[in-house]
């Protein structure tokens, strides 16, 4: 692979990444709710989910259940609902799953992981963004496995360090000692984007 087009997808992938979606907010939710530490956990947790990703996709998996209008179906549905469920708690609930709080608490690190992992899961654009990229950035004429290594490593390094941004992020904010009104104001913030990236989703349509 040629730097210069090594250069175009690494700064494609980051841009994309830098983009705050369900993930990011998760991440930075974890922070403020545990710390900057706890939720590296579950930055872990997003980013073996692109892993994940990124295999199906590298494996031609991805093409395959793409492909299919049942398992799109299922894919998307799954990602609308949990994120449906994510914005209403955050919107309605006390203690909303990422629910922001004045107040730090204490998780385990399966749960902040398990978190990050499933939220990413339940983003099928993710599983669509790697099928879609892969093949535009591999030259057949160079050994290919290195080059899928090296943009999965690269993919894999660009996740754990910007979603720790997020999550430094929330934690920041958290030390900043809000006032109740701030919290709520983030709190329903929350809740209306993951809504309406559940409604966005919803209107996937198959094949596109």
């Amino acid at each position: 692979m040629e730097i210069s087009l090594y250069s175009i997808f690494l700064v494609t992938t980051v841009m994309l990444i830098l983009v705050p979606g369900p993930a990011a907010i998760t991440v930075a939710a974890q922070g403020a709710s545990y710390s900057s530490r706890q939720a590296c956990w579950g930055v872990l947790g997003v980013a073996s989910a692109d892993v994940l990703f990124f295999a199906l996709s590298a494996t031609g998996i991805a093409s395959l259940l793409l492909a299919s209008n049942f398992m799109f179906s299922v894919i998307k549905w799954f990602g609308v609902v949990y994120l449906l469920y994510l914005g209403i708690s955050a919107l309605f609930s006390q203690s909303g799953v990422i629910k922001l709080s004045v107040e730090r608490k204490e998780s385990s690190r399966k749960k902040i992981f398990s978190q990050g992992l499933v939220v990413q899961l339940a983003n099928p654009k993710a599983l669509m963004y790697f099928t879609a990229l892969l093949p535009q950035f591999i030259d057949p004429s160079k050994p290919v496995l290195f080059q899928i290594l090296l943009m999965g490593a690269s993919c894999l390094l660009a996740d754990i360090i910007v979603y720790s941004v997020f999550g430094r992020l929330g934690d920041r904010i958290a030390k900043q000692k809000l006032k109740s009104w701030v919290i709520t104001f983030i709190n329903k913030a929350t809740g209306v984007t993951l809504i309406s990236t559940g409604i966005r989703m919803a209107s996937l349509e198959y094949g596109k």
